[in-house]
């Protein structure tokens, strides 16, 4: 299993990157809007951004929120080259691009990649949702280091050193993507926004959560809580739990934490979660899990 750190509360320090394996950080947790104050503390209320850590190079998944805290931490390292994925364009994914400090360094280059709009690129949608009257800036105004790059979701991507990166369409309004990395015989996969069908998890997600270290699940709603809000393209704990049995998967991240449930509430959730797989958990901000490599690099890339 993963060694999984203390939530830092106010200020959160970077160690320095795992050279084999994979680590991933939660920045941002919440679904939907963020929402600060004093009955989310523990887990969190920015909207979601993770990052992933594979041999030793960053990668972020989704900019919600979150993103502002990690561009805050990245700010200080010497990686000068990003790749940031996103899950769709819906606002909880996106708001916190304006506020991510390390696209003001001109000597960092950006890639921003969505596979939700059958091959197209992002640029267009993210520069209208940027731009007066909808925001007072245009986001590459002043930015002029990032390059807008649109894929097919279910397409792999070869991103910067080499990383190979599976993708999956994931059922949701007007579509999303999502990512697994797999690197020194661990992976990770990140399935958010997705809404699940019927009570048998699909063979095509099952393949693609298949044996996975962690995978890193839409849980918005409890079963209780789904039935008024089914075609909202939100899951369940539940869903997440029987995708990960089908799958094999070692453990689940419940994550897009419903805005309306408190941290009380999140810690229910997370001990029911915890009975049926106890190396579970709901994630928190500030919240890392460790997978050090089994194989060598060279080994892992050749099979």
């Amino acid at each position: 299993m993963g060694k999984m750190d203390a939530p830092a509360p106010h200020h959160l320090v970077i160690p320095p990157p795992r050279r084999s394996g994979i680590s991933v950080r939660f920045w941002g947790t919440r679904g939907s809007m963020p929402v600060p104050g004093p009955g989310t503390l523990i887990y969190g209320g920015n909207t979601p951004c993770v990052e992933v850590t594979v041999e030793g190079r960053v990668f972020i998944i989704d900019a919600g929120t979150g993103i502002a805290a990690l561009g805050n931490a990245l700010i200080e390292t010497r990686q000068r080259s990003f790749d940031i994925l996103l899950s769709h364009l819906h606002h909880d994914h996106i708001i916190g691009l304006p506020f991510f400090r390390p696209f003001f360094d001109q000597t960092r280059q950006f890639r921003i990649h969505a596979g939700n709009l059958n091959g197209r690129s992002p640029k267009a949608e993210l520069r209208k949702m940027f731009s007066p009257p909808l925001f007072p800036i245009e986001l590459d105004n002043k930015v002029k280091n990032i390059e807008f790059l649109g894929f097919k979701s279910g397409q792999s991507l070869r991103l910067e050193g080499g990383v190979m990166v599976r993708t999956a369409t994931l059922r949701h309004p007007s579509g999303a993507t999502g990512y697994r990395f797999d690197a020194g015989g661990r992976a990770v996969a990140y399935i958010c926004d997705f809404e699940h069908a019927g009570t048998t998890p699909e063979p095509d997600i099952v393949a693609f959560a298949s044996r996975c270290d962690l995978v890193i699940y839409d849980t918005m709603y409890t079963v209780d809580d789904y039935p008024p809000c089914k075609g909202w393209g939100h899951s369940t704990v539940e869903a997440g739990l029987a995708l990960c049995a089908a799958a094999g998967a070692k453990r689940l991240a419940a994550f897009h934490h419903n805005p309306e449930y408190d941290d009380a509430k999140l810690a229910r959730i997370e001990k029911i979660l915890q009975r049926a797989s106890p190396h579970s958990f709901c994630a928190r901000e500030g919240q890392a899990v460790n997978y050090a490599g089994l194989v060598s690099v060279a080994r892992s890339r050749a099979l």
